[in-house]
């Protein structure tokens, strides 16, 4: 039997408020799909999502697009504000441009790809999300980054991993300082095949070998009473 496939409902910012917006998409159920027109920069685009729901956004997005959102996959055509997906759940979150400050921050599970660049602090907190970036990142990437994966196939910006925790961190091209506790550790076959599932589940097309992986030296972890002055 053939599966009659539903076109996506279109809602244009150019005519709806961000409230209207998102009450709508609050409303939605599993397996709906939305397609969103005339963004222009707007904050707040399709937060705190928490169904399976396919979300197409046709423009540029400011602060927090997809803030606290689950289950839910968004494609943004254009580049996002800070904040994009800020303490993600699950679900996918794709930019076909660049990211700017903060890109997943605090993000507890699912995927955030970037195909362009994303600006500074990165994935800073992760707490259990995948980042994939096909550009360079900024500064501070990953600080305090407790758990989950950062992978960048561009060059990275100044205090990489800064206090990082057990996030696994990836970059193919140059670093330019690492963050305190922050080392380079070896790449072995288990990372590799983790690495290439990351790059192919963000449709990003890299080979493993040509990454290096970093991680924490835990020096960091535990309160030491010597080191009070």
């Amino acid at each position: 039997m053939s599966t009659v496939e539903v076109a996506p409902a279109v809602i244009d910012l150019a005519e709806t408020t961000i409230r209207e917006l998102n009450s709508r998409l609050h409303a939605a159920e599993d397996g709906e799909g939305f397609r969103v027109l005339h963004p222009a920069g707007r904050h707040s685009v399709a937060a705190g999502l928490d169904s399976a729901i396919d979300v197409e956004i046709d423009g540029h997005v400011g602060y927090y697009c997809a803030g606290m959102s689950a289950s839910a996959s968004l494609r943004i055509h254009g580049n996002a504000g800070p904040g994009l997906a800020e303490n993600l759940m699950s679900g996918r979150v794709e930019v076909t441009g660049s990211a700017s400050q903060y890109a997943g921050a605090t993000a507890h599970g699912g995927l955030i790809a970037i195909h362009g660049d994303a600006s500074s602090r990165c994935g800073i907190s992760l707490k259990g999300a995948d980042v994939v970036v096909q550009g360079s990142i900024g500064h501070m990437g990953a600080f305090m980054a407790q758990s989950g994966r950062l992978v960048v196939c561009g060059d990275v910006g100044e205090a990489l991993g800064d206090s990082l925790y057990e996030a696994r961190l990836y970059v193919r091209g140059n670093v330019a300082s690492l963050g305190a506790d922050c080392i380079e550790k070896e790449l072995r076959d288990e990372h590799a095949a983790e690495l290439a599932e990351l790059l192919a589940a963000a449709g990003f097309d890299a080979e493993p070998g040509d990454f290096r992986r970093y991680g924490s030296a835990r020096t960091l972890y535990n309160f030491h009473a010597d080191r009070v002055d």
